[in-house]
């Protein structure tokens, strides 16, 4: 072959394998054109669902939900509280004081987040952090110093505007961070050892970056004693008259494993009395609304435990507690990790303790109602006579403990049906400490909390399904056939409403079989029954859909007949 026809092959076969190597791509950019579409089909036809730990709450079962805070409002009201409505979200140090830095719920179930008060101090500062290698090229430190240098001016800027407010710590942190962008300014990659010298600087100002706190610390409430105690330190309560009787419903917030009755987000209904003495009566009184709020609900299988942890002195719990102490070492051999490490940090705990094999040894401690102070016995003493006064009837528990040392006195639990083994339905006692370690002055407080999620859970499992549906108002279907029904349905639907009585108006004309399967489907218990022939002699038609009965009734003597239902 000529060396002409060689060259008319090979750009032959190079012109095939460009068209080849087109075809290929063409293809593949076809194929990725084909993935990112059904992917962004998928992302768009994804079906969100509630996160883990949360739930929706349906009718009919909020239904029951509004009874059991209506009753809250209801007996509570009648003891002379008043309802507080805190926010949801608070500092996170409010909760680090009052539950303890060294618990499980603030160290682990806290949701907390930084607020950053000025987003754009906030994204240059995380942009200064993230930056994977400023070093690698001189276009790539060019770019960094940049930022840093716009970040000075946007956190200075910021400063002026009284959008940030200089903190000791933050200004420290920043005059480091100025100091360090002057020398920056002067570094290069031109050899080992200025690069060596950059990224030191670099490292210095990511560090200096990292200590600054550019927005507030907040966290979702986990629970609301604080916030209560809070409150009545910011509005000044103590200068109202005293105790402040206050109660609260709402939500909560605890990244907990969820289990049942247990979810991340929770509801509780709690009551703290604040300001005052410490009179054993108002523990009496506390415990005694509860417990009649728990009979007006007739929650089954209600049990009241009751305890004195007295109060934080050598010849009281403290000495019960090196006492305690000293006899969990001799047993700790035979105790479960969590009992041998609280045996240090919090040996009351020990006592919640419900492991199997630890309860016989646990059942042969000390117990603290042997070792409480004389005021202590006898405000305990006194605790108890107030509850037989008012009727309330109550089990001694020497286990049940707070570990806290702002807890003093009396402690109470209350126990339901239906909750498995964790079935406490209510917790509470008295903490006369928490508000001074608040920031307030000395102030007496006693409270309780009830797990809203476990009551209801409590009442469903009752024998009584009624429960879900006994307090919802009658439930009427009109239905109506023909034109000149329509108006007196609408003015039916109108009035029975006023009266408190729950309403369905189909919008369209329905045959009479449809309307009453349309009842039933529903749940109505009645069909008020509007043709030609009722509004003609001025009588409504009411049909009962559990046994289909029927009675005719004037406009009043129906509203009077439902009213009384």
């Amino acid at each position: 072959m000529s060396e002409h026809d060689q060259e008319k092959a090979r750009a032959k076969r190079q012109q095939w394998e460009e068209h080849n190597r087109a075809k290929a791509l063409a293809k593949q950019q076809e194929q990725e054109r084909h993935d990112l579409a059904k992917a962004q089909a998928a992302i768009t036809s994804r079906q969100f669902q509630a996160i883990r730990g949360t739930r929706d709450l349906l009718p009919p079962e909020t239904a029951l939900w509004n009874h059991v805070e209506q009753t809250a409002h209801a007996v509570f009201a009648t003891f002379g509280f008043g309802e507080l409505r805190p926010p949801i979200f608070e500092s996170t140090e409010l909760f680090a004081r009052s539950i303890g830095a060294d618990t499980d719920v603030v160290g682990k179930e806290m949701y907390s987040f930084v607020d950053n008060a000025v987003p754009r101090v906030g994204s240059l500062a995380n942009a200064i952090a993230d930056w994977p290698n400023p070093t690698r090229d001189e276009n790539e430190f060019s770019a960094y110093k940049r930022l840093v240098s716009a970040f000075i001016d946007e956190y200075e800027r910021a400063i002026t505007d009284d959008e940030l407010h200089p903190s000791a710590p933050n200004e420290a942190a920043f005059q480091n961070i100025k100091d360090l962008n002057v020398a920056l300014s002067g570094c290069g990659l031109t050899d080992a050892q200025t690069k060596q010298h950059s990224d030191q600087c670099v490292r210095a100002i990511y560090l200096a970056v990292r200590v600054m706190e550019l927005g507030d610390y907040l966290t979702l409430r986990p629970e609301a004693t604080a916030s209560v105690c809070r409150a009545y330190i910011e509005h000044n309560m103590q200068q109202l008259p005293q105790p402040q009787k206050l109660y609260y419903i709402g939500p909560m917030f605890r990244r907990e494993r969820p289990q049942k009755g247990r979810y991340r987000q929770f509801y509780q209904i709690g009551a703290e009395v604040l300001g005052g003495v410490d009179a054993p009566a108002i523990d009496a009184e506390v415990i005694e609304m509860v417990m009649t709020f728990f009979d007006r609900l007739k929650l089954p299988g209600v049990q009241l435990e009751i305890n004195s942890i007295g109060h934080a002195a050598d010849n009281c719990r403290r000495g019960y507690v090196a006492l305690l102490k000293s006899e969990l070492l001799k047993v700790k051999d035979k105790l479960g990790a969590d009992s041998q490490r609280r045996i240090e940090s919090n040996p009351l705990r020990v006592l919640d303790s419900k492991l199997e094999h630890e309860q016989p040894i646990i059942a042969t401690l000390p117990k603290i109602g042997d070792h409480l102070c004389d005021d202590c016995k006898t405000h305990y003493a006194a605790v108890k006579r107030e509850l037989e006064l008012r009727g309330v009837f109550y089990k001694e528990n020497w286990r049940l403990v707070r570990g806290l040392d702002y807890y003093m006195r009396t402690t109470f639990e209350i126990t339901a049906q239906g909750l498995g083994s964790q079935n406490a339905a209510c917790g509470g006692g008295r903490y006369d400490g928490l508000v001074e370690l608040l920031g307030g002055p000395p102030t007496k407080g006693i409270g309780f909390a009830i797990g809203e999620d476990r009551l209801i859970l409590s009442l469903q499992e009752a024998k009584d399904q009624s429960l879900v549906t006994r307090h919802q108002p009658s439930f009427v279907y009109i239905a109506w056939m023909g034109a000149n029904a329509y108006a007196a349905a609408v003015h039916a639907a109108k009035n029975l409403r006023v009266a408190g009585i729950r309403v369905e108006l189909p919008p369209v004309e329905q045959k009479f079989g449809k309307a009453l399967e349309r009842a039933s489907k529903l749940g109505a218990q009645y069909a008020l029954i509007l043709g030609d022939n009722e509004v003609a002699e001025g009588t409504w038609t009411l049909k009962t859909l559990a046994d289909g009965t029927q009675q005719k009734f004037t406009e009043p003597e129906l509203l009077d007949f439902l009213k009384k239902l």
